[in-house]
């Protein structure tokens, strides 16, 4: 008999439950689909919702953010700053890999001495030495200490005063709105392109990055 009670107690207390959860489901369904049709669609992906804080002030903001971590972001300004600088560098690297291993005509260029003609980007790490590594590490922590307070400045992202040639003078503001959305669209390029020949130089050691 306490067993036939026990379960008849479960069973009310269940029924009790689904009961509940029922009478919320279409209130719950009905806030869902006004979030669906209210929501403004990410012009990149349009399938996904755009991401709140992707609000199309920053210049390059295409709504493109399917990992959400605009979301974890606290400050975006400090985020562009890191996406600008890993994109130049990455520019600067696929640049420098392809030139020094093709060149003008395959003939490849490289800084004068035997230690800078290893074209492998791995294997160039330990071909020149201890002083040209230094060397790099220098050049890089003085521009770091030299810009590193207006990564959290009311600045532009990405701004450290370097123009000389004077890419935007004279340029109207669409115009410089259009160069910085060209260049971070390339920094981006460019961040890929280094990963991909990056693993293409780890899978296929040897083998040049054009084939």
């Amino acid at each position: 008999k306490l067993i036939i009670i026990s379960t008849m107690v479960r069973a009310v207390i269940l029924s009790a439950l689904v009961a509940t959860a029922s009478a919320f489901a279409p209130a719950l369904q009905a806030a869902a689909r006004d979030v669906a049709l209210n929501a403004e669609m990410s012009d990149s992906v349009p399938f996904l919702v755009k991401p709140e804080k992707l609000d199309g002030s920053m210049v390059g903001d295409m709504g493109f953010d399917p990992m959400g971590l605009s979301e974890i972001q606290t400050d975006l300004k400090y985020a562009r700053w890191a996406e600008l600088k890993h994109g130049r560098i990455c520019m600067l690297a696929v640049l420098g890999m392809v030139t020094q291993e093709y060149g003008p005509f395959g003939s490849g260029w490289h800084v004068p001495g035997e230690q800078f003609t290893n074209t492998d980007p791995f294997g160039a790490v330990s071909s020149v030495g201890f002083a040209g590594n230094l060397q790099v590490f220098a050049a890089i922590g003085c521009i770091e200490l030299a810009t590193f307070n207006l990564h959290y400045g009311e600045g532009e992202p990405g701004d450290i005063g370097w123009d000389f040639l004077g890419l935007l003078d004279g340029k109207s503001e669409e115009e410089i709105a259009r160069t910085k959305t060209q260049e971070i669209v390339h920094c981006r390029l460019a961040m890929i392109a280094f990963v991909g020949a990056s693993v293409q130089t780890l899978l296929y050691p040897g083998v040049g990055l054009l084939g």
